[in-house]
């Protein structure tokens, strides 16, 4: 493979899968929130990714990318962790730690027989208030039973503004103050910080936003900005409903969704192939020639 593959669907062929609490048998534990996972269909052990949706967001917004990450070896869980928040991420924290938890016991009852997760090699990634939420078990928020080996937060915010962070606040403005003892990459989008119009705010304000959340990560840590593209420009090109609806009108987006989602796959995959599978070619092909990335890059940052 050429480091520019991984910007493009991976070898395997992905089965989208739905899981409801309440679901599994007698004998097997539900998941505790509704789950939409990308798998693989081929026999084989995959490395796992639990992946935390944006504010009000649906899970079935990302199919497009998880199945992009799951095209590329992977086992990608998206939980459903709400349908209604305040400004208090507590619940969510609990819930995707109770998802974690899950994993262990109730995971491979849903999978295809021959897919087998392999629990020891979990990445965890959120984006927007959900990549606070990844930072926040992380930083053992909430407890988990499974060890948590690599970190990614795509465009996380802890807030409004500095000041107005929902709480529990996780950026404490200290330089590299995060105490994780994993590997953690950051991507922003350079557009998140701008308003749309005049009614709304950004929604990924200056203060709260990505390159506060990388400031306080300590090595190794990647961190990379897509200069042209906007907050919600991972998204699927086609998000349904009123909330669907609203991700083209709340927000500042770039021209087009596919070019961010593809750079936001891509750059998922090399980094759980270099801290997961100890492969970093990919990821210092990204560093090293940026021109292989479907974006032009506002920021390169690589401490490995």
């Amino acid at each position: 493979m050429s480091p520019a593959d991984i910007f493009h669907a991976g070898n395997h062929t992905v089965s989208l899968l739905r899981s409801e609490p309440g679901a599994s048998s007698f004998s097997l534990p539900s998941p505790p929130k509704p789950l939409l996972i990308a798998s693989p269909q081929e026999a084989g052990e995959y490395p796992l990714l639990l992946f935390l949706h944006g504010y009000l967001l649906h899970n079935s917004f990302y199919s497009q990318l998880i199945v992009h990450i799951a095209s590329h070896g992977f086992i990608v869980i998206a939980p459903q962790l709400y349908e209604v928040a305040g400004p208090d991420s507590t619940a969510e924290i609990n819930s995707a730690a109770a998802t974690t938890d899950w994993l262990s016991d109730g995971l491979a009852s849903i999978l295809p027989s021959h897919v087998r997760p392999n629990l020891s090699r979990l990445g965890l990634a959120g984006h927007s208030r959900g990549g606070k939420v990844a930072f926040a078990l992380a930083l053992g928020h909430a407890r988990t039973l499974l060890k948590i080996s690599a970190l990614i937060g795509i465009d996380p915010v802890d807030g409004m503004d500095k000041g107005k962070q929902t709480k529990p606040p996780i950026l404490t403005y200290v330089p590299r103050s995060f105490n994780l003892n994993m590997s953690v990459m950051v991507v922003g989008s350079g557009l998140g910080e701008l308003r749309r119009n005049p009614l709304f705010p950004p929604c990924a304000p200056r203060g709260v936003n990505h390159e506060d959340f990388f400031n306080e990560c300590s090595s190794p840590a990647c961190y990379f900005v897509a200069k042209d593209y906007g907050h919600l420009d991972m998204l699927d090109d086609e998000t349904k409903g009123v909330r669907g609806k609203a991700t083209y009108c709340l927000c500042k987006n770039g021209k087009a969704r596919a070019p961010m989602r593809e750079f936001v796959g891509g750059v998922v995959v090399a980094f759980m192939r270099a801290y997961l599978e100890g492969d970093f070619q990919y990821l210092r092909a990204i560093r090293d020639e940026p021109q292989v990335v479907p974006v032009e890059l506002k920021n390169i940052e690589v401490r490995l």
